[in-house]
């Protein structure tokens, strides 16, 4: 089975078309979306339809969180805040209520499961490979060997025994039936690992590889439409240069 991973589409209606596009030219047999398909950007309720529309299992992001209400967004930074309060004026109330209705964690194929931030807290960071081993506990008495996860947008490779890439190279890696993995398949919507494209991944569960795509987009339509809607300039900037 191929299983698309993807994750913080937040908002780029360009970036997700292309990433769609390049999905659906490979086929997979599930996508699964691990949140944040808000803030930041211009578009929330066309990515948020995009989503629903594909039936597709996702997971509450933390700025979904604080755009369909359940939290207060009191500790964004100030360019992030100001997105999520313009989306929350935006976004239309069965978007809304179908974001509050997203879970906190999937788990699939049995042995895989699917968080934003980190098993332990969808606001919690995993950026290097102690923040991994760290968050191991809390897989401890589950039949979990891969946790897909986002929230950094970076695209990150960690294993429990130690064979670790904090920003991967785009190509293939496989698995060991005997390691235990942190993969984050890197941001569709707004990458921060120095590489603009648009990011998401390929699990083939058979053949126990994950593939690291990423995909060029029209990022200076997404800048266009940042600025005509009044929110920060430094959000279109930074897709510009990934970071």
């Amino acid at each position: 089975m191929l299983i698309a991973i993807i994750s913080d589409l937040h908002a780029n209606l360009e970036a997700t078309l292309a990433v769609f596009k390049r999905i659906d030219e490979r086929q997979p047999d599930r996508i699964i979306c691990l949140g944040d398909l808000t803030g930041y950007n211009a578009n929330p309720n066309e990515v948020v339809d995009i989503i629903r529309e594909r039936g597709i299992p996702t997971i509450m992001g933390n700025h979904d969180a604080a755009v369909c209400g359940l939290e207060d967004p009191w500790f964004f930074r100030a360019a992030a805040k100001k997105a999520i309060e313009w989306q929350y004026e935006q976004i239309r109330d069965d978007n809304r209520r179908w974001l509050a209705s997203c879970h906190e964690q999937i788990v699939f194929n049995s042995d895989c499961l699917g968080v934003h931030g980190s098993p332990s807290n969808r606001d919690d960071y995993i950026i290097d490979w102690l923040d991994a081993v760290r968050q191991l506990e809390y897989l401890n008495g589950r039949e979990i060997n891969i946790c897909f996860f986002g929230h950094s947008h970076r695209a990150s490779f960690f294993s429990e025994k130690g064979n670790t890439a904090a920003t991967p190279p785009e190509g293939v890696c496989q698995l060991s039936p005997m390691n235990r993995y942190f993969i984050n398949p890197g941001a569709a919507g707004q990458p921060r690992d120095r590489d603009p494209r648009a990011a998401f991944g390929l699990f083939d569960t058979d053949n126990r590889t994950f593939e690291f795509c990423r995909v060029e987009y029209d990022i200076d339509a997404c800048a266009l439409k940042i600025m005509q809607a009044g929110l920060p300039v430094e959000l279109a900037r930074r897709l510009f240069k990934g970071k």
